[in-house]
């Protein structure tokens, strides 16, 4: 069961719900940015400098979020994501590495 903020425990985490998430491009970004970081980087969303509305960020990490790729915390007005690598390499290994060797489009 998702905890109180929507993140999923790592043997809830499904490869179905990964998918979908990974099968948007400016996800995919996300996640391959914070691949590239030292493991523990927490990012505000904002910082990411998605194309689209605030409306439209948010929705896109709720579902990087509830698919249990990323993980956030409020920090006064603003919300860090960070990979959820460790899980991710547990429940999936190498999707991440196939991930962040993805050319940019």
């Amino acid at each position: 069961m998702p905890d109180d903020e929507g993140h999923p425990a790592v043997e809830e985490i499904e490869l179905g719900s990964v998918l979908a998430a990974l099968a948007d491009p400016l996800r995919r970004r996300v996640v391959r940015v914070l691949a590239a970081e030292p493991d523990g980087t927490a990012r505000t969303c904002s910082s990411f400098a998605l194309p689209v509305s605030k409306a439209t960020v948010t929705h896109h990490f709720r579902t990087l979020r509830e698919a249990g790729l990323v993980r956030q915390v409020s920090r006064g007005n603003s919300r860090m994501a960070s990979l959820r690598r460790a899980d991710l390499e547990r429940r999936f290994p190498g999707l991440l590495a196939i991930v962040a060797a993805e050319l940019e489009e």
